[in-house]
């Protein structure tokens, strides 16, 4: 069984940054899911803690082969030539555990512009910052929440799949699991 370790919303930040990748590491995930938004802050948002996208280009390079991203809407071609896997996707289909993911930024396809989906399918976006975990017409939508700037007074958070989506903060500790 695959663990999935699944993040947003890192806008340059490399304390969050570094943080993240403990957690990955602390995890011990097989892979790194990032749903946009990666190295700019974003001129709606204030400058997140230890704002250097150097440095976060730098920490997640090395993973490239264990980080399967997609495009937020911060993130543009200037930002694919200086990292070393795909960021300009801006939709991902996932087959894992017997189940389809979805996987969207969250600013073109989310839980108001839908991709054609079946009963049982998850829509996993990033983009609003809140974690989330609502079953919609068939479908599961889901949230992480934001590594750096969360917003609506929830933690710096990610998720875990494996058997289940896990929320968690950024000292590992659950605060949510799928129902």
């Amino acid at each position: 069984m695959k663990k999935i370790m699944i993040a947003s919303d890192i806008h340059g930040s490399a304390y969050y940054c570094r943080k993240m990748l403990e957690r990955f590491h602390e995890e011990q995930a097989d892979m790194l899911v990032l749903l946009g938004d990666i190295l700019y802050h974003g001129p709606r948002n204030d400058l997140p803690q230890e704002y250097a996208p150097k440095e976060v280009i730098a920490l997640l390079n090395p993973l490239r082969e264990k980080i399967l991203c997609v495009r937020g809407n911060c993130d543009t071609e200037v930002d694919q030539m200086v990292l070393d896997f795909n960021v300009l996707a801006e939709v991902c289909h996932m087959y894992v555990n017997d189940r389809h993911l979805v996987l969207a930024h969250g600013h073109k396809l989310d839980e108001k512009n839908t991709p054609a989906l079946a009963d049982g399918d998850y829509l996993i976006c990033g983009h609003t910052h809140i974690p989330c975990c609502e079953t919609r017409d068939g479908y599961i939508y889901i949230n992480p929440g934001s590594v750096s700037i969360p917003k609506m007074d929830s933690p710096h958070s990610y998720m875990i799949f494996s058997d289940h989506f896990y929320w968690k903060d950024m000292d590992g500790n659950i605060y949510k699991t799928q129902d």
